[in-house]
């Protein structure tokens, strides 16, 4: 009878052992990510959502005030470059007309031959009539002189004109290129604000946003309507008829967009807002949130009264208008339009009375 052999043992190693680690790990990873765990990322609650979406809105806000106060300066400088162009042309126009009186005297004084005056007077068959044509000539050369002293004059000035336009447009150049800075940082914040909330569900969203029930009625978007609806919110006459047509303004304007850069009439920011508020009360206000502060005088929280100015965040980069009772009238932010809000919803940072 044959006698069987046991077929040899192998032991893992070397290269066979390194096979069947990456396979075991292979498969350990594949069935990690069936199952859904280890490699997803975590989801952020709807608390998380609100801390992160407000914290882009403050820094969207900010950057919109920078926005707003580099478009404030270059549309400034673009007003004087167009005036300092205007005014060089104007002097050219007055230079080129100069040049040509020049040119005519020049001509004629070529036709006369320009004879030297003591033998014009030893020649002249009429001695006195030569002197008064002497002396009408000696007026014309006075003239003629003072006539070159003007286009030199001009010309010093249309080059100072150019070389103030060179230095506007420069500052112009480096104002539009603030501009595009700033206008990046907003859009770049407000697209990963609309992405974070893009993954709640509505119902979520209007918790976080603050849309769920605040909505004004269509009564308070009108002015007989913001009449009413100051009354409502329980504020105080404003004391000053300019600070009551701004506050009314502003309550003709609930449920209007929040729009970054914009100064109505049918969308703000919140600069936008309290600008345009009192302009329509025949009050001019700066653009930005650090300007507006500065405007009129510093009240105290405890001394405020409607029409006042209240600003937030140690940036004070945002700002609403004082209403009473504790609430004012703003716009807060993309995810929500023109509202009435407690002064206690963000970190008081003073306010100023403007009237």
């Amino acid at each position: 009878m044959a006698a069987h052999r046991r077929p040899r043992q192998y032991p893992f190693g070397g290269r066979t052992a390194r096979t069947a680690a990456v396979l075991a790990m292979a498969g350990a990873a594949t069935a990690t990510g069936f199952d859904g765990t280890g490699q997803a990322e975590p989801r952020l609650t709807p608390t998380q959502v609100k801390t992160e979406v407000d914290t882009l809105y403050r820094e969207a806000e900010t950057a919109t005030q920078k926005y707003d106060g580099a478009k404030e300066r270059a549309d400034a400088g673009r007003r004087r470059l167009n005036a300092l162009r205007d005014e060089a042309a104007r002097r050219t126009q007055r230079l080129n007309s100069a040049r040509n009186a020049l040119g005519t005297f020049a001509a004629a004084q070529y036709r006369s031959g320009d004879i030297a005056p003591a033998w014009q007077l030893a020649l002249s068959s009429d001695p006195n009539r030569y002197l008064d044509d002497a002396a009408l000539a000696e007026r014309a050369r006075d003239r003629q002189a003072a006539a070159v002293s003007q286009v030199r004059q001009q010309l010093q000035k249309i080059e100072r004109l150019r070389g103030a336009a060179r230095v506007e447009l420069k500052s112009l150049k480096t104002h539009q290129d603030e501009l595009r800075r700033q206008k990046a940082s907003v859009t770049g914040k407000l697209t990963e604000a609309r992405r974070l909330l893009a993954e709640l569900s509505p119902a979520q969203r209007d918790r976080v946003t603050g849309a769920d029930g605040t909505a004004p009625n269509a009564a308070s978007r009108s002015a007989d309507g913001a009449r009413q609806a100051l009354e409502r919110a329980g504020a105080v006459a404003a004391p000053d008829s300019r600070a009551a047509a701004a506050v009314a303004y502003a309550f003709a304007k609930l449920g209007s967009p929040y729009v970054w850069g914009a100064t109505g009439p049918h969308s703000f920011d919140c600069s936008g807002l309290v600008q345009a508020a009192y302009r329509s009360a025949g009050v001019s206000l700066p653009r930005t949130t650090y300007a507006q502060i500065d405007a009129g005088h510093r009240v105290s929280r405890s001394e405020l009264r409607p029409g006042d100015l209240v600003f937030f965040y140690s940036g004070v980069s945002h700002v609403g208008l004082y209403i009473g009772n504790g609430r004012m009238i703003h716009a807060p932010n993309p995810s929500a339009p023109v509202r009435v809000a407690p002064i206690d919803q963000m970190p008081f940072a003073g306010a100023t009375r403007v009237v």
